[in-house]
């Protein structure tokens, strides 16, 4: 059996403490907001219908470059070609899967919707399907956060639909921690334009958005 000399022994369990702390922490981000407590919810909602509306909200299309838990931002200085893919910044799932939860819930709190993208099946009723996709988008740290959302909304029993657009663009605030705040607050406002579109449709009235041509 070999012995190694105490002294080495103590710099190697040195240089793996030192190398062990050295690892940055992982910080996970969510583009989900906060529930409201049920009055305020109820009251923000755009409309209170007689019969409730079952949404489902498709898988969400976006650049291959984006679907990672990773977040992909632009570093200040470094020009539009070059992208930062940020290891120990990530997504609490991958990109499009937070996406699609962040679109379910939200549109499903701003209309009352029942939640369908979950699994709820319910044949005997109609359902709109939402498909977005995320077509463009730049997320620059200290900067802004710019997008563009196609969406388009399909009543099940009727084959009824409308086509959309939402282009966004969010100052944010320093750090990784503002480029996930202002994009949180872009879904948000996309949120608003589609629950607003849903209504409209479900209701008989014409679309207002941006028409997809």
């Amino acid at each position: 059996m070999i012995f190694a000399p105490r002294g080495m022994v103590g710099a190697v369990a040195a240089l793996l403490l030192v190398g062990c702390a050295s690892v940055p922490a992982t910080r996970f981000y969510t583009l989900s907001t906060p529930s409201e407590p049920s009055g305020a919810k109820d009251a923000s909602r755009l409309s209170q219908l007689s019969n409730p509306i079952f949404i489902e909200v498709m898988p969400i299309d976006v650049p291959e470059r984006l679907a990672r838990p990773q977040l992909v931002v632009r570093l200040p200085g470094s020009g539009e070609t070059q992208l930062s893919i940020l290891e120990y910044d990530r997504w609490s799932s991958h990109f499009n899967y937070e996406l699609r939860d962040a679109f379910a819930t939200g549109i499903a709190d701003r209309t009352g919707a029942m939640n369908r993208t979950r699994g709820i099946r319910t044949p005997d009723r109609p359902t709109y399907r939402i498909a977005i996709e995320l077509s463009q988008f730049a997320a620059i740290v200290g900067d802004k956060v710019q997008a563009r959302f196609d969406w388009t909304i399909t009543r099940s029993t009727d084959g009824s639909n409308v086509a959309c657009y939402s282009e966004i663009s969010e100052s944010v605030g320093e750090g990784i921690d503002g480029v996930a705040k202002g994009l949180q607050r872009a879904v948000s406002r996309v949120v608003a334009d589609v629950s607003k579109t849903l209504i409209e449709l479900d209701t008989g009235q014409a679309a207002a958005c941006a028409p997809q041509y």
